[in-house]
Protein backbone atom coordinates (compact mmCIF):
# COMPACT_ATOMS: atom_id res chain seq x y z
CA UNK A 1 0.00 0.00 0.00
CA UNK A 2 2.82 2.39 0.88
CA UNK A 3 4.50 1.39 -2.38
CA UNK A 4 1.56 2.80 -4.26
CA UNK A 5 1.74 6.08 -2.38
CA UNK A 6 5.53 6.48 -2.56
CA UNK A 7 5.70 8.46 -5.80
CA UNK A 8 3.73 11.32 -7.25
CA UNK A 9 2.09 8.96 -9.70
CA UNK A 10 1.36 6.54 -6.89
CA UNK A 11 -0.16 9.33 -4.80
CA UNK A 12 -2.46 10.26 -7.65
CA UNK A 13 -3.55 6.66 -8.12
CA UNK A 14 -4.11 6.32 -4.39
CA UNK A 15 -6.17 9.52 -4.30
CA UNK A 16 -8.31 8.31 -7.18
CA UNK A 17 -8.82 5.01 -5.40
CA UNK A 18 -9.83 6.81 -2.24
CA UNK A 19 -12.35 8.94 -4.11
CA UNK A 20 -13.75 5.95 -5.96
CA UNK A 21 -13.96 3.95 -2.77
CA UNK A 22 -15.93 6.69 -1.05
CA UNK A 23 -18.33 6.86 -3.97
CA UNK A 24 -18.81 3.08 -3.86
CA UNK A 25 -19.38 3.12 -0.10
CA UNK A 26 -22.33 5.47 -0.41
CA UNK A 27 -25.71 3.68 -0.44
CA UNK A 28 -26.90 3.15 -4.00
CA UNK A 29 -30.36 4.13 -5.15
CA UNK A 30 -31.18 0.44 -5.35
CA UNK A 31 -29.98 -0.09 -1.79
CA UNK A 32 -32.01 2.88 -0.58
CA UNK A 33 -35.09 1.49 -2.33
CA UNK A 34 -34.67 -1.88 -0.60
CA UNK A 35 -34.30 -0.19 2.78
CA UNK A 36 -37.37 1.98 2.09
CA UNK A 37 -39.42 -1.16 1.38
CA UNK A 38 -38.27 -2.69 4.64
CA UNK A 39 -39.22 0.45 6.58
CA UNK A 40 -42.59 0.49 4.84
CA UNK A 41 -43.13 -3.15 5.81
CA UNK A 42 -42.38 -2.36 9.45
CA UNK A 43 -44.83 0.55 9.30
CA UNK A 44 -47.55 -1.77 7.98
CA UNK A 45 -46.83 -4.32 10.72
CA UNK A 46 -46.80 -1.69 13.46
CA UNK A 47 -50.04 -0.08 12.24
CA UNK A 48 -51.73 -3.48 12.21
CA UNK A 49 -50.43 -4.60 15.62
CA UNK A 50 -51.09 -1.43 17.56
CA UNK A 51 -54.18 -0.53 15.50
CA UNK A 52 -55.92 -3.79 16.44
CA UNK A 53 -54.86 -3.25 20.04
CA UNK A 54 -56.30 0.28 20.20
CA UNK A 55 -59.60 -0.94 18.74
CA UNK A 56 -59.76 -3.64 21.42
CA UNK A 57 -59.12 -1.26 24.33
CA UNK A 58 -62.42 -0.29 26.05
CA UNK A 59 -61.27 3.32 26.55
CA UNK A 60 -60.24 3.81 22.92
CA UNK A 61 -62.24 7.04 22.83
CA UNK A 62 -59.75 8.38 25.40
CA UNK A 63 -56.76 7.15 23.45
CA UNK A 64 -57.56 7.99 19.86
CA UNK A 65 -56.04 6.65 16.67
CA UNK A 66 -53.23 9.23 16.68
CA UNK A 67 -51.70 6.92 19.27
CA UNK A 68 -51.31 4.34 16.50
CA UNK A 69 -49.25 6.84 14.51
CA UNK A 70 -47.14 7.58 17.57
CA UNK A 71 -46.59 3.87 18.25
CA UNK A 72 -45.67 3.27 14.60
CA UNK A 73 -43.04 5.98 14.83
CA UNK A 74 -41.80 4.46 18.09
CA UNK A 75 -41.46 1.01 16.51
CA UNK A 76 -39.54 2.32 13.49
CA UNK A 77 -37.36 4.46 15.76
CA UNK A 78 -36.49 1.50 17.97
CA UNK A 79 -35.81 -0.59 14.86
CA UNK A 80 -33.32 2.02 13.66
CA UNK A 81 -31.65 2.00 17.09
CA UNK A 82 -31.33 -1.78 16.90
CA UNK A 83 -29.82 -1.34 13.39
CA UNK A 84 -32.53 -3.52 11.90
CA UNK A 85 -32.22 -1.78 8.55
CA UNK A 86 -28.62 -2.89 8.03
CA UNK A 87 -28.04 -6.01 5.93
CA UNK A 88 -25.24 -7.29 8.16
CA UNK A 89 -27.58 -7.24 11.20
CA UNK A 90 -30.55 -8.89 9.48
CA UNK A 91 -28.54 -11.53 7.59
CA UNK A 92 -29.14 -14.19 10.26
CA UNK A 93 -32.84 -14.79 10.85
CA UNK A 94 -32.49 -15.76 14.50
CA UNK A 95 -30.62 -12.53 15.28
CA UNK A 96 -33.18 -10.43 13.40
CA UNK A 97 -36.10 -12.02 15.26
CA UNK A 98 -34.40 -11.59 18.63
CA UNK A 99 -33.92 -7.88 17.92
CA UNK A 100 -37.50 -7.57 16.69
CA UNK A 101 -38.64 -9.07 19.96
CA UNK A 102 -36.67 -6.40 21.80
CA UNK A 103 -38.28 -3.68 19.65
CA UNK A 104 -41.79 -5.04 20.31
CA UNK A 105 -41.15 -5.26 24.06
CA UNK A 106 -39.82 -1.71 24.32
CA UNK A 107 -42.63 -0.31 22.21
CA UNK A 108 -45.04 -2.11 24.55
CA UNK A 109 -43.55 -0.25 27.50
CA UNK A 110 -44.17 3.03 25.69
CA UNK A 111 -47.75 2.00 24.88
CA UNK A 112 -48.38 1.01 28.49
CA UNK A 113 -47.12 4.40 29.64
CA UNK A 114 -49.42 6.16 27.15
CA UNK A 115 -52.40 4.13 28.36
CA UNK A 116 -51.64 4.97 31.96
CA UNK A 117 -51.26 8.66 31.10
CA UNK A 118 -54.56 8.83 29.16
CA UNK A 119 -56.77 6.44 31.17
CA UNK A 120 -55.23 6.65 34.64
CA UNK A 121 -54.61 2.92 35.05
CA UNK A 122 -52.32 0.21 33.72
CA UNK A 123 -53.72 -2.31 31.21
CA UNK A 124 -51.26 -5.18 31.18
CA UNK A 125 -53.31 -7.48 28.93
CA UNK A 126 -53.78 -4.86 26.19
CA UNK A 127 -50.08 -4.03 26.31
CA UNK A 128 -49.05 -7.68 26.03
CA UNK A 129 -51.49 -8.27 23.16
CA UNK A 130 -50.07 -5.25 21.35
CA UNK A 131 -46.50 -6.48 21.81
CA UNK A 132 -47.32 -9.93 20.45
CA UNK A 133 -49.44 -8.72 17.52
CA UNK A 134 -46.84 -6.14 16.51
CA UNK A 135 -44.01 -8.65 16.69
CA UNK A 136 -45.90 -11.28 14.68
CA UNK A 137 -47.07 -8.78 12.07
CA UNK A 138 -43.60 -7.32 11.50
CA UNK A 139 -42.02 -10.79 11.52
CA UNK A 140 -44.49 -11.98 8.88
CA UNK A 141 -43.91 -8.94 6.68
CA UNK A 142 -40.15 -9.27 6.99
CA UNK A 143 -40.34 -13.00 6.20
CA UNK A 144 -42.21 -12.23 2.99
CA UNK A 145 -39.69 -9.50 2.18
CA UNK A 146 -36.78 -11.87 2.88
CA UNK A 147 -38.30 -14.60 0.73
CA UNK A 148 -38.56 -12.29 -2.29
CA UNK A 149 -35.14 -10.68 -1.71
CA UNK A 150 -33.29 -13.97 -1.27
CA UNK A 151 -34.77 -15.38 -4.45
CA UNK A 152 -33.67 -12.24 -6.28
CA UNK A 153 -30.16 -12.61 -4.86
CA UNK A 154 -30.00 -16.24 -5.94
CA UNK A 155 -30.71 -14.91 -9.42
CA UNK A 156 -27.74 -12.52 -9.10
CA UNK A 157 -29.59 -9.31 -8.20
CA UNK A 158 -29.18 -6.99 -5.21
CA UNK A 159 -25.69 -8.29 -4.37
CA UNK A 160 -22.94 -6.18 -2.79
CA UNK A 161 -19.65 -6.55 -4.72
CA UNK A 162 -16.78 -7.31 -2.33
CA UNK A 163 -13.19 -8.49 -2.54
CA UNK A 164 -11.71 -11.03 -0.16
CA UNK A 165 -8.25 -10.12 1.08
CA UNK A 166 -6.26 -13.26 1.87
CA UNK A 167 -5.36 -16.40 -0.05
CA UNK A 168 -4.73 -18.47 3.10
CA UNK A 169 -7.05 -21.25 4.29
CA UNK A 170 -9.36 -18.76 6.00
CA UNK A 171 -9.70 -16.71 2.82
CA UNK A 172 -10.38 -19.81 0.71
CA UNK A 173 -13.11 -21.03 3.09
CA UNK A 174 -14.63 -17.56 3.16
CA UNK A 175 -14.90 -17.35 -0.63
CA UNK A 176 -16.44 -20.82 -0.72
CA UNK A 177 -18.88 -19.97 2.08
CA UNK A 178 -20.07 -16.77 0.40
CA UNK A 179 -20.42 -18.60 -2.91
CA UNK A 180 -22.66 -21.22 -1.30
CA UNK A 181 -24.83 -18.54 0.32
CA UNK A 182 -25.58 -15.82 -2.28
CA UNK A 183 -28.88 -15.13 -0.53
CA UNK A 184 -27.00 -13.27 2.20
CA UNK A 185 -26.12 -10.51 -0.24
CA UNK A 186 -22.42 -10.72 -1.16
CA UNK A 187 -20.76 -11.27 -4.51
CA UNK A 188 -17.00 -11.91 -4.42
CA UNK A 189 -15.64 -10.09 -7.46
CA UNK A 190 -12.02 -10.94 -6.72
CA UNK A 191 -9.35 -12.21 -4.34
CA UNK A 192 -6.17 -10.45 -3.25
CA UNK A 193 -3.14 -12.12 -1.75
CA UNK A 194 -0.22 -14.37 -2.60
CA UNK A 195 -0.31 -15.66 -6.19
CA UNK A 196 1.25 -19.02 -5.32
CA UNK A 197 -1.27 -19.62 -2.50
CA UNK A 198 -4.09 -18.69 -4.87
CA UNK A 199 -2.96 -21.30 -7.40
CA UNK A 200 -2.66 -23.97 -4.69
CA UNK A 201 -6.28 -23.52 -3.55
CA UNK A 202 -9.56 -23.82 -5.41
CA UNK A 203 -10.93 -20.25 -5.48
CA UNK A 204 -14.22 -19.61 -7.24
CA UNK A 205 -13.29 -15.96 -7.83
CA UNK A 206 -10.64 -14.27 -10.01
CA UNK A 207 -7.23 -13.32 -8.67
CA UNK A 208 -6.77 -9.54 -8.68
CA UNK A 209 -3.26 -9.08 -7.33
CA UNK A 210 -1.14 -8.58 -4.23
CA UNK A 211 -2.31 -7.19 -0.90
CA UNK A 212 -0.06 -4.16 -1.31
CA UNK A 213 -2.43 -2.74 -3.97
CA UNK A 214 -5.69 -3.61 -2.23
CA UNK A 215 -7.45 -0.22 -2.38
CA UNK A 216 -6.66 0.41 -6.04
CA UNK A 217 -7.51 -3.12 -7.17
CA UNK A 218 -10.69 -3.30 -5.11
CA UNK A 219 -12.01 -0.06 -6.54
CA UNK A 220 -11.02 -1.01 -10.09
CA UNK A 221 -12.97 -4.26 -9.64
CA UNK A 222 -16.08 -2.27 -8.72
CA UNK A 223 -16.17 -3.48 -5.11
CA UNK A 224 -17.63 -1.32 -2.36
CA UNK A 225 -16.50 -3.55 0.49
CA UNK A 226 -13.68 -5.82 1.62
CA UNK A 227 -13.57 -8.89 3.83
CA UNK A 228 -10.09 -9.38 5.25
CA UNK A 229 -8.62 -12.61 6.57
CA UNK A 230 -6.65 -12.07 9.77
CA UNK A 231 -3.84 -14.11 8.19
CA UNK A 232 -3.72 -12.10 4.98
CA UNK A 233 -0.52 -10.28 5.91
CA UNK A 234 1.95 -9.82 8.79
CA UNK A 235 0.52 -7.82 11.67
CA UNK A 236 2.26 -4.53 10.79
CA UNK A 237 1.11 -4.67 7.16
CA UNK A 238 -2.38 -5.79 8.23
CA UNK A 239 -2.81 -2.76 10.49
CA UNK A 240 -1.64 -0.43 7.74
CA UNK A 241 -3.98 -2.14 5.28
CA UNK A 242 -7.00 -1.74 7.58
CA UNK A 243 -6.31 1.98 8.02
CA UNK A 244 -5.92 2.52 4.27
CA UNK A 245 -9.15 0.65 3.53
CA UNK A 246 -11.07 2.68 6.09
CA UNK A 247 -9.58 5.92 4.78
CA UNK A 248 -10.67 4.97 1.26
CA UNK A 249 -14.32 4.74 2.31
CA UNK A 250 -14.65 1.02 1.54
CA UNK A 251 -16.69 -1.12 3.92
CA UNK A 252 -14.28 -3.24 5.96
CA UNK A 253 -14.92 -6.55 7.72
CA UNK A 254 -12.27 -8.85 9.17
CA UNK A 255 -12.62 -12.52 9.99
CA UNK A 256 -10.52 -14.01 12.80
CA UNK A 257 -11.14 -17.53 11.52
CA UNK A 258 -13.54 -18.54 14.32
CA UNK A 259 -16.22 -21.00 13.26
CA UNK A 260 -19.34 -22.12 15.10
CA UNK A 261 -19.41 -19.41 17.79
CA UNK A 262 -22.59 -17.38 18.19
CA UNK A 263 -22.36 -13.61 18.04
CA UNK A 264 -23.53 -13.18 21.62
CA UNK A 265 -20.65 -15.35 22.87
CA UNK A 266 -17.95 -13.24 21.22
CA UNK A 267 -17.33 -9.85 22.81
CA UNK A 268 -14.58 -7.28 22.40
CA UNK A 269 -12.39 -5.81 25.11
CA UNK A 270 -8.86 -4.50 25.26
CA UNK A 271 -5.62 -4.81 27.16
CA UNK A 272 -3.82 -1.45 27.23
CA UNK A 273 -5.87 -0.35 24.18
CA UNK A 274 -5.10 -3.50 22.19
CA UNK A 275 -8.43 -5.05 21.00
CA UNK A 276 -9.09 -8.69 21.88
CA UNK A 277 -12.00 -11.05 21.30
CA UNK A 278 -13.34 -12.76 24.40
CA UNK A 279 -15.23 -16.01 23.76
CA UNK A 280 -17.80 -16.88 26.41
CA UNK A 281 -18.03 -20.59 27.36
CA UNK A 282 -21.21 -22.58 26.74
CA UNK A 283 -23.43 -22.32 29.80
CA UNK A 284 -26.43 -24.64 29.73
CA UNK A 285 -27.90 -24.79 33.20
CA UNK A 286 -30.33 -27.40 34.46
CA UNK A 287 -32.89 -24.63 34.75
CA UNK A 288 -32.61 -23.83 31.03
CA UNK A 289 -32.99 -27.49 30.12
CA UNK A 290 -36.00 -27.78 32.43
CA UNK A 291 -37.62 -24.71 30.88
CA UNK A 292 -37.00 -26.09 27.39
CA UNK A 293 -38.75 -29.32 28.34
CA UNK A 294 -41.58 -27.37 29.96
CA UNK A 295 -42.07 -25.40 26.75
CA UNK A 296 -42.27 -28.70 24.85
CA UNK A 297 -44.94 -30.04 27.22
CA UNK A 298 -46.98 -26.83 27.05
CA UNK A 299 -46.70 -25.79 23.40
CA UNK A 300 -46.92 -29.23 21.76
CA UNK A 301 -50.34 -30.17 23.25
CA UNK A 302 -51.68 -26.68 22.53
CA UNK A 303 -50.51 -26.94 18.91
CA UNK A 304 -52.11 -30.38 18.57
CA UNK A 305 -55.38 -29.09 20.01
CA UNK A 306 -55.46 -26.07 17.70
CA UNK A 307 -54.43 -28.21 14.74
CA UNK A 308 -56.95 -31.01 15.33
CA UNK A 309 -59.42 -29.84 12.62
CA UNK A 310 -56.58 -29.55 10.10
CA UNK A 311 -55.27 -33.01 11.05
CA UNK A 312 -58.71 -34.56 10.43
CA UNK A 313 -58.95 -32.86 7.03
CA UNK A 314 -55.41 -33.96 6.11
CA UNK A 315 -56.13 -37.57 7.12
CA UNK A 316 -59.25 -37.65 4.94
CA UNK A 317 -57.40 -36.15 1.97
CA UNK A 318 -54.60 -38.72 2.24
CA UNK A 319 -57.04 -41.66 2.40
CA UNK A 320 -59.09 -40.36 -0.51
CA UNK A 321 -56.11 -39.89 -2.81
CA UNK A 322 -54.10 -43.08 -2.40
CA UNK A 323 -54.08 -46.41 -0.64
CA UNK A 324 -51.96 -46.89 2.46
CA UNK A 325 -51.80 -45.65 6.04
CA UNK A 326 -52.41 -42.03 7.03
CA UNK A 327 -49.25 -41.87 9.12
CA UNK A 328 -45.72 -42.59 7.98
CA UNK A 329 -43.43 -44.25 10.53
CA UNK A 330 -39.67 -44.38 10.21
CA UNK A 331 -36.67 -45.15 12.40
CA UNK A 332 -34.48 -42.13 13.14
CA UNK A 333 -31.42 -41.58 15.33
CA UNK A 334 -32.05 -39.38 18.35
CA UNK A 335 -30.55 -38.27 21.65
CA UNK A 336 -27.28 -40.04 22.53
CA UNK A 337 -27.54 -42.06 19.30
CA UNK A 338 -30.65 -44.01 20.36
CA UNK A 339 -33.11 -44.89 17.60
CA UNK A 340 -36.78 -44.01 17.83
CA UNK A 341 -39.87 -44.06 15.62
CA UNK A 342 -40.79 -40.75 14.06
CA UNK A 343 -44.37 -39.97 13.01
CA UNK A 344 -45.38 -37.88 9.99
CA UNK A 345 -48.35 -37.64 7.66
CA UNK A 346 -47.72 -39.83 4.64
CA UNK A 347 -46.77 -37.70 1.64
CA UNK A 348 -45.64 -40.47 -0.73
CA UNK A 349 -47.10 -43.56 -2.32
CA UNK A 350 -47.26 -46.62 -0.07
CA UNK A 351 -44.22 -48.37 -1.62
CA UNK A 352 -41.97 -45.28 -1.66
CA UNK A 353 -39.20 -46.93 0.36
CA UNK A 354 -38.85 -49.75 -2.18
CA UNK A 355 -38.57 -47.22 -5.03
CA UNK A 356 -35.88 -45.07 -3.38
CA UNK A 357 -32.90 -47.12 -4.64
CA UNK A 358 -33.94 -46.63 -8.28
CA UNK A 359 -34.01 -42.85 -7.77
CA UNK A 360 -30.63 -42.47 -6.06
CA UNK A 361 -29.03 -41.05 -9.21
CA UNK A 362 -31.52 -38.15 -9.18
CA UNK A 363 -30.32 -36.83 -5.80
CA UNK A 364 -29.85 -33.03 -5.87
CA UNK A 365 -28.02 -32.86 -2.54
CA UNK A 366 -24.41 -33.71 -1.87
CA UNK A 367 -23.40 -35.83 1.10
CA UNK A 368 -25.73 -38.36 2.73
CA UNK A 369 -28.97 -36.32 2.43
CA UNK A 370 -31.48 -37.01 -0.35
CA UNK A 371 -33.75 -34.68 -2.28
CA UNK A 372 -34.89 -34.64 -5.90
CA UNK A 373 -36.89 -32.28 -8.07
CA UNK A 374 -40.41 -33.52 -8.88
CA UNK A 375 -40.07 -36.75 -6.93
CA UNK A 376 -42.60 -39.11 -8.60
CA UNK A 377 -43.26 -40.86 -5.28
CA UNK A 378 -44.86 -37.74 -3.75
CA UNK A 379 -48.64 -37.53 -4.02
CA UNK A 380 -50.57 -34.36 -4.87
CA UNK A 381 -51.70 -33.98 -1.28
CA UNK A 382 -48.14 -34.73 -0.20
CA UNK A 383 -46.76 -31.84 -2.26
CA UNK A 384 -49.05 -29.41 -0.45
CA UNK A 385 -48.23 -30.90 2.94
CA UNK A 386 -44.49 -30.67 2.31
CA UNK A 387 -44.70 -27.13 0.95
CA UNK A 388 -46.47 -26.00 4.14
CA UNK A 389 -44.65 -28.41 6.53
CA UNK A 390 -48.05 -29.68 7.71
CA UNK A 391 -46.81 -33.24 7.23
CA UNK A 392 -44.67 -32.75 10.34
CA UNK A 393 -47.57 -32.06 12.75
CA UNK A 394 -47.61 -35.66 14.07
CA UNK A 395 -44.03 -35.17 15.30
CA UNK A 396 -45.61 -33.23 18.16
CA UNK A 397 -46.50 -36.65 19.61
CA UNK A 398 -42.76 -37.42 19.57
CA UNK A 399 -42.19 -34.15 21.43
CA UNK A 400 -44.69 -35.06 24.13
CA UNK A 401 -43.14 -38.52 24.41
CA UNK A 402 -39.67 -37.03 24.90
CA UNK A 403 -37.91 -38.53 21.87
CA UNK A 404 -37.92 -35.12 20.17
CA UNK A 405 -38.09 -31.46 21.11
CA UNK A 406 -39.68 -28.50 19.36
CA UNK A 407 -36.31 -27.03 18.31
CA UNK A 408 -33.20 -29.04 17.60
CA UNK A 409 -31.13 -30.65 14.84
CA UNK A 410 -32.97 -32.50 12.10
CA UNK A 411 -33.67 -36.15 13.09
CA UNK A 412 -31.27 -38.18 10.96
CA UNK A 413 -31.70 -41.53 9.26
CA UNK A 414 -29.44 -44.44 10.28
CA UNK A 415 -27.89 -44.62 6.79
CA UNK A 416 -27.08 -40.90 6.99
CA UNK A 417 -25.45 -41.24 10.41
CA UNK A 418 -23.19 -43.96 9.05
CA UNK A 419 -21.51 -41.24 6.93
CA UNK A 420 -21.19 -38.63 9.72
CA UNK A 421 -17.70 -37.87 11.04
CA UNK A 422 -16.84 -37.63 14.73
CA UNK A 423 -17.45 -33.87 14.88
CA UNK A 424 -20.93 -34.09 13.38
CA UNK A 425 -21.86 -36.86 15.82
CA UNK A 426 -21.90 -34.12 18.49
CA UNK A 427 -25.37 -33.21 17.23
CA UNK A 428 -26.73 -36.19 19.15
CA UNK A 429 -25.85 -34.54 22.46
CA UNK A 430 -29.27 -32.84 22.19
CA UNK A 431 -32.68 -34.14 21.16
CA UNK A 432 -33.66 -33.76 17.49
CA UNK A 433 -36.25 -31.11 16.75
CA UNK A 434 -39.44 -30.63 14.76
CA UNK A 435 -37.81 -27.47 13.46
CA UNK A 436 -34.30 -26.10 13.75
CA UNK A 437 -31.70 -23.66 12.55
CA UNK A 438 -30.98 -25.60 9.35
CA UNK A 439 -34.68 -25.84 8.47
CA UNK A 440 -35.05 -22.10 9.04
CA UNK A 441 -31.90 -20.82 7.33
CA UNK A 442 -31.02 -23.39 4.65
CA UNK A 443 -34.03 -25.60 4.01
CA UNK A 444 -33.54 -25.58 0.23
CA UNK A 445 -29.74 -25.45 0.23
CA UNK A 446 -28.41 -28.62 -1.44
CA UNK A 447 -24.99 -28.21 0.18
CA UNK A 448 -24.35 -30.70 2.98
CA UNK A 449 -21.83 -28.28 4.50
CA UNK A 450 -24.69 -25.88 5.33
CA UNK A 451 -26.52 -28.72 7.11
CA UNK A 452 -23.40 -29.62 9.02
CA UNK A 453 -22.43 -26.06 9.92
CA UNK A 454 -25.86 -25.00 11.18
CA UNK A 455 -26.52 -28.17 13.19
CA UNK A 456 -23.15 -27.89 14.94
CA UNK A 457 -23.71 -24.18 15.50
CA UNK A 458 -27.00 -24.91 17.24
CA UNK A 459 -25.50 -27.59 19.46
CA UNK A 460 -22.62 -25.30 20.43
CA UNK A 461 -24.70 -22.15 20.98
CA UNK A 462 -28.11 -23.38 22.14
CA UNK A 463 -30.15 -20.89 24.19
CA UNK A 464 -33.83 -20.39 24.99
CA UNK A 465 -33.79 -17.07 23.14
CA UNK A 466 -32.48 -18.85 20.02
CA UNK A 467 -35.22 -21.49 20.35
CA UNK A 468 -37.92 -18.82 20.58
CA UNK A 469 -36.53 -17.01 17.54
CA UNK A 470 -36.47 -20.26 15.52
CA UNK A 471 -40.05 -21.14 16.52
CA UNK A 472 -41.35 -17.71 15.55
CA UNK A 473 -39.36 -17.74 12.33
CA UNK A 474 -40.75 -21.18 11.47
CA UNK A 475 -44.33 -20.03 12.05
CA UNK A 476 -43.74 -17.07 9.73
CA UNK A 477 -42.18 -19.34 7.09
CA UNK A 478 -45.07 -21.80 7.23
CA UNK A 479 -47.54 -18.97 6.63
CA UNK A 480 -45.45 -17.60 3.73
CA UNK A 481 -45.00 -21.03 2.14
CA UNK A 482 -48.70 -21.79 2.58
CA UNK A 483 -49.67 -18.56 0.85
CA UNK A 484 -47.15 -19.26 -1.91
CA UNK A 485 -48.59 -22.75 -2.44
CA UNK A 486 -52.12 -21.41 -2.72
CA UNK A 487 -51.05 -18.74 -5.23
CA UNK A 488 -48.90 -21.15 -7.20
CA UNK A 489 -45.62 -19.40 -6.44
CA UNK A 490 -42.53 -21.11 -5.17
CA UNK A 491 -41.39 -19.88 -1.76
CA UNK A 492 -37.73 -19.59 -0.93
CA UNK A 493 -36.28 -18.72 2.44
Amino acid sequence: MRQVASSSTGVAVHDLAVTAGRDEARPTLRGKALRARLVLGDIVGAVFGWGVTVVAVPERNLIGFPVVAVMTAVVVGFAFRQRLYLARVCAVRAVELALLGRVAFRSGLVFGALLWHRTGHIQILATLVGMVLTFLAIAMVRSAYRSVLMQARREGRFLRPVVVVGTDEIGAELVSHIGRNPAFGYDVVGVLGDADEYRERDFAAPYLGAVTNTVELACNAGANGTIVSSGAAPITELNRLMRDLLASGLHVQITPGLRGFAQHRVTTHDIAYEPLLYVEPVQLSRTQRAVKRLLDLVLAPVALLLGAPAMIAIALAIKLESRGPVFFRQQRVGHHGKTFTIYKFRTMVADAEQLSAALAAENLRDGPLFKMENDPRITRVGKLLRATSLDEIPQLFNVIGGTMTLVGPRPALEREVAEFDDELLQRFSVRPGVTGLWQLEARDDPDFEAYRRLDLFYVENWALSLDCAIILGTVADVVIRGASSLTGRRSTN
